[in-house]
């Protein structure tokens, strides 16, 4: 642990070296998270979103060096366009060239990831040691929770709380295939 971490957020890093979910606040919406590479604990976040594993999930990270794994051997221009984009809202469908567990990718031959700027998540993500996994704050068939409050309704003690508020962003983070340049939400 870094000294001077907020004792919420270490407390919420050690909740998630310990295989639980965590409810975090980020540019636009509340976040579930757990540790990428934990499957009993990205199994939690779907049953309690309702959610099925072949959707796959977002890897939300606090900086360039912590998805360097996923990212460092991308040709050059497209290294420029993650590095161009973030940290911020933007979440790219990279090629996952099997770094990264088949229940966090789902279906997919990509994982999105997404370097953030959002105090709450840079300090979780640091306080862990890496990428987490992010997915909207509600069960499959209802808005994404927008506040701690809300959150807590949805989910009660099932999982820790970190304290904050989300960022000034209006929309959830844009999506946007790395290679082909497609963008999946606007």
């Amino acid at each position: 642990m870094n000294i001077g971490v907020n004792p919420a957020i270490a407390q919420a890093a050690a909740c998630l070296a310990a295989g639980e979910v965590v409810a975090y606040p980020t540019e636009a919406v509340w976040g579930l998270g757990c540790d990428p590479f934990n499957r009993h604990a990205l199994e939690r976040i779907l049953t309690l979103k309702k959610r099925p594993v072949e959707k796959g999930v977002i890897l939300i990270a606090a900086s360039w060096q912590q998805v360097e794994f996923l990212v460092g051997d991308l040709p050059a221009d497209k290294q420029v366009a993650l590095k161009a984009s973030w940290p911020g809202p933007n979440t790219w469908l990279i090629p996952h060239q099997n770094r990264i567990p088949d229940f966090i990718h789902g279906r997919f031959d990509t994982v999105a990831v997404r370097v953030s700027a959002h105090p709450v998540v840079k300090a979780l993500c640091n306080a862990f040691g890496g990428p987490i996994v992010s997915t909207s704050a509600n069960p499959a068939t209802l808005p994404p929770a927008t506040n701690n409050l809300k959150a807590r309704c949805y989910f009660g003690q099932q999982v820790f709380y970190c304290p904050g508020t989300i960022g000034k962003s209006a929309k959830p983070s844009t999506i946007t295939d790395l290679m082909s340049g497609e963008i999946i939400r606007a």
